[in-house]
């Protein structure tokens, strides 16, 4: 199926009214709603951890690769749960979408630990927190970016396989990263930036190899850093006083992920099933709930070009999600829209996923792929 190239000028013209300075106007918003509401996320505690418990229990994890979860509390009926990719957190992952998200309810942020990961507890994580969320009476959108959405496919494949119900609102996905194979290239093939950081990682048996580790810090800095050279882009989006907040949390994040945390994210990853391996009537499809699929215009310096995820996900997304809907985010003023780039082009990432919470009000399913 083709997919449809997204102009968020029309939108956004609708959601700021028509002034000839837009730019400047939406920068005074933000700047006065930062100083007077900043970002007040709390450390959450679920109401029960069977399912989280049960895991430790079992010896599978440590409370050390527990993930934190934060919340932000609003009393609308669609809570969110955000999970980032390997960076930033998802606190920083959502910097310029978090008012959006929260006008349809609370957001929670999944923070991975940095000193160590594990796909069990997450999941384990995620199930008792989708469960006391119920219990509130809601069901929850996942928005995930990048590896965590790799990881978000792996738990609905586990829950499919299991025979268990997965009760979720929606999903949405953004520039999904799904197996090893979606970020580094096979033999002969050209690396992207991120499969020169990730090779060196996989397959290590264990051994931990801290150049390896401070090289691929290097590169994620390197990817961070170049996304804030845009100046001119980043002053119609924020403050410099939020500039330099997000920067130095996104940086700290970075540096602070511990040798044997990245190496066992990376693991992770490695250990998924590319769902190519699953196109199956016994597993398929993972989830009813309506489902937005987006990749940047520009995802080269991530995904290899035979990422099989993306395959999947752009040939056959109504097989894994019948009420989904996949697009291609582009920017068509500017700097060609990268990676899970959230934060620098948050304008032409905005209008799909406010249209999708907008779907889930009315009660309408995507028609057309």
């Amino acid at each position: 199926m083709a997919a449809s190239r997204f102009n968020p000028a029309s939108s956004l013209l609708n959601a700021v009214g028509r002034f000839s300075s837009g730019a400047p106007l939406r920068t005074l918003i933000r700047s006065t709603r930062f100083r007077l509401l900043p970002p007040r996320p709390q450390v959450y505690h679920v109401s029960h951890r069977k399912a989280e418990q049960a895991v430790l229990a079992s010896g599978q994890a440590t409370e050390g690769q527990r993930a934190t979860i934060l919340r932000e509390f609003r009393r609308g009926g669609t809570p969110t749960i955000v999970l980032g990719g390997f960076v930033p957190d998802a606190t920083e992952q959502v910097f310029l979408l978090r008012d959006r998200l929260l006008k349809n309810g609370s957001v929670y942020y999944v923070n991975y630990s940095p000193i160590g990961f594990s796909s069990e507890l997450f999941f384990a994580q995620l199930d008792d927190l989708i469960e006391d969320i119920a219990s509130q009476g809601q069901r929850p959108v996942l928005l995930s970016v990048s590896f965590g959405v790799g990881l978000i496919l792996e738990w609905m494949r586990q829950a499919r396989e299991k025979g268990r119900k997965i009760h979720i609102r929606g999903s949405i996905f953004i520039s999904p990263v799904a197996c090893i194979e979606d970020v580094v290239a096979g033999p002969g093939a050209k690396q992207t930036l991120l499969g020169r950081a990730i090779k060196p990682l996989v397959g290590t048996e264990g051994h931990i190899d801290s150049t390896a580790m401070q090289r691929a810090r290097n590169i994620f800095v390197k990817m961070f850093e170049a996304g804030a050279q845009n100046k001119e882009t980043l002053r119609t989006l924020m403050s410099g006083a939020e500039l330099k907040k997000l920067r130095d949390a996104v940086i700290n994040t970075i540096q602070q992920i511990q040798d044997l945390g990245a190496h066992q994210r990376v693991d992770a990853l490695a250990k998924m099933r590319a769902p190519s391996s699953y196109f199956s009537q016994k597993i398929l499809p993972l989830s009813d709930a309506p489902t937005l699929i987006m990749y940047a215009e520009k995802e080269s310096s991530v995904l290899s070009e035979q990422s099989p995820t993306r395959f999947a996900l752009e040939s056959a997304h109504r097989a894994y999600f019948p009420h989904s809907h996949f697009r291609v985010i582009a920017n068509q003023d500017g700097n060609p829209v990268q990676h899970a780039s959230l934060i620098f082009h948050c304008v032409n990432f905005t209008p799909p996923i406010t249209a999708f919470y907008q779907h889930l009000k009315t009660g309408k399913i995507f028609k057309h792929a």
